[in-house]
């Protein structure tokens, strides 16, 4: 074997000492624990959904996973020497307006995306662009940490419910379907959000991009094996549902046939997944030999990064992440007012109100009475926020106010005034355990239905100031769900929209209290 020549020793770097890693190592780390400090909402958010919901359950294990594919890789990062991009770091310019737009709107996931993003921008200005990019795997498997992609749940229930339409006709079932209620002779089914298959969905996408960059290394085939394990579970989810709807069928009862349709699911699901497992293995790249060798270059210098240098670009870094939070919070102080919250909302003549008492929740106050309109008993609750707020911890309380809701046979709609009007009524009911309650806010002075231009309003209100406090009212049935028979449920759950409908000026009463200047003067008399 011939000895290096001149040439070909110009082109080897120079090896990696111990002592240098352990300066990345402590620049990133640094740089990191300083991230955590600046996005802190951004982590307990998340966290608190992983925790909370079973479509983020596996959140927990992407830290621990991508630490493995690192490890895995650990081969491939050999002769790649960690070599500062000081110039990254100006990618941090358009995130940090893009987290502040997103902070502003109160799009908790935009945050937590910007979040994530300034990690990798992080790991990209410390370790230089060749050595980032052997590591682009590992790295962007991170984003799998965003509780990300519940707004597709209306989507998911709408292909559902078509496979379950067309699946009956093709079966020959005799079925009634409106909406996402499902009518055949045996029983109903409804076809709820938990039944949309968006936890299948987002446990699919995370696996198929863990089993790609493990078995594969052409990007053709794991593109193709991500396409597949997104386009799988959804077709799945499908016949899933239409499963368990002509189940009902065979069985002579739908109740019968939903009993265990979430423990359907996941079996079904498992098996899809194996599936997958078996078809994908023909095709894998995962031997140490199938490996792309990453080239050696010359230019990179031959005198390890300094310790300062690398400690400079993190606190680069770590300053352009700052200033969305630094912006936000300067904002959020300077245009903070405790607003009128009144202490009662009277209907007209023939109703009876009765306050049932207050509770400050933050810096909010939490108003509930109980009105009685011929017999009829309900049980109001609002709340008003500061002007300048934005959306984020409107909907927060709105979600708060209405948590008795969160069940597995949710059903929701949007309240039927029977003429052109666009009601802001959201009725939130299930037969199990059993309840409904209704809820709407109200912004600018007017009812809106949550949304983009809800929180752009919102948003612009928090920067320029508003005449009006934005609020939020639910409405339910005065009864112990518990102690009523079940014949009479049905008969209660109708009083509700039935005194929404008979009083809809109470849009407008609630319009005009959420007027500071209004509600001061009505409080007054």
């Amino acid at each position: 074997m011939n000895a290096p020549t001149q040439a070909d020793t110009s082109r080897i770097e120079s090896p990696v000492t111990s002592a240098e890693w352990r300066r990345v190592a402590l620049a990133l780390v640094t740089g990191v624990l300083a991230l955590g400090l600046l996005f802190n909402k951004e982590i307990v958010a998340a966290v608190q959904t992983w925790d909370a919901s079973t479509a983020y359950n596996h959140c927990f294990l992407i830290i621990p996973i991508a630490l493995y594919l690192i490890w895995d890789r650990r081969f491939d990062l050999v002769g790649i020497p960690p070599r500062p991009f000081p110039l990254a770091i100006l990618l941090g310019l358009p995130m940090a307006a893009i987290w502040l737009m997103a902070e502003r709107l109160g799009i908790m996931e935009g945050r937590q995306l910007i979040a994530v993003s300034f990690v990798e921008l992080l790991f990209l200005a410390v370790l230089g662009k060749r050595l980032w990019w052997a590591m682009a795997g590992p790295l962007l498997y991170l984003y799998f940490l965003v509780p990300f992609g519940e707004f597709l749940t209306p989507k998911l229930q709408d292909v559902t419910t078509w496979f379950v339409r067309h699946g009956l006709e093709i079966l020959g079932v005799p079925a009634y379907i409106d909406g996402y209620i499902i009518e055949i002779p045996q029983g109903t089914f409804f076809v709820a959000e938990a039944c949309a298959g968006l936890r299948f969905l987002i446990a699919s996408i995370a696996f198929g991009c863990l089993y790609a960059l493990v078995m594969y290394r052409s990007p053709v085939r794991r593109g193709v094996f991500i396409l597949v394990s997104i386009v799988v579970p959804i077709v799945a989810n499908g016949f899933r549902g239409l499963g368990i709807v002509y189940l009902g069928y065979l069985l002579g009862s739908a109740e019968a046939a939903a009993t265990d349709h979430i423990l359907y699911g996941w079996i079904f699901f498992s098996i899809v997944i194996l599936t997958l497992i078996v078809l994908g293995l023909p095709f894998r790249q995962d031997d140490i030999s199938t490996r792309a060798k990453t080239p050696l270059s010359g230019n990179a210098p031959a005198t390890p990064v300094s310790a300062t240098r690398m400690l400079i670009v993190v606190a680069g870094a770590i300053l352009l992440a700052a200033i969305g939070p630094t912006v936000a919070e300067d904002l959020t102080r300077t245009t903070s007012v405790r607003p009128f919250v009144p202490a009662s909302i009277a209907l007209g003549e023939g109703c009876d109100v009765r306050s049932i008492g207050s509770a400050i929740i933050g810096a909010t106050r939490v108003q509930t009475q109980r009105v009685v309109c011929d017999g009829v008993a309900m049980n109001m609750t609002w709340e008003a926020f500061a002007p300048r707020i934005t959306a984020a911890p409107l909907m927060a309380e709105r979600r708060r106010l209405v948590k008795q809701a969160d069940t597995e046979g949710l059903q929701q709609d949007w309240l039927q005034t029977g003429n052109d009007t666009r009601s802001t009524w959201r009725i939130m009911s299930s037969n199990d355990p059993a309840f409904i309650i209704a809820v709407s806010v109200w912004v600018a002075g007017k009812p809106a239905r949550p949304g983009l231009a809800m929180r752009v309003r919102m948003a612009i209100d928090s920067l320029f100031g508003s005449a009006f406090s934005p609020m939020v009212m639910t409405v339910t049935p005065a009864v112990n769900w518990d102690e009523l028979k079940p014949v009479d449920r049905a008969g209660v759950m109708a009083t509700l929209p039935a005194f929404l409908l008979r009083h809809r000026d109470l849009d407008q009463i609630v319009a005009a209290l959420s007027t500071p200047q209004v509600a001061h003067v009505i409080g007054s008399q």
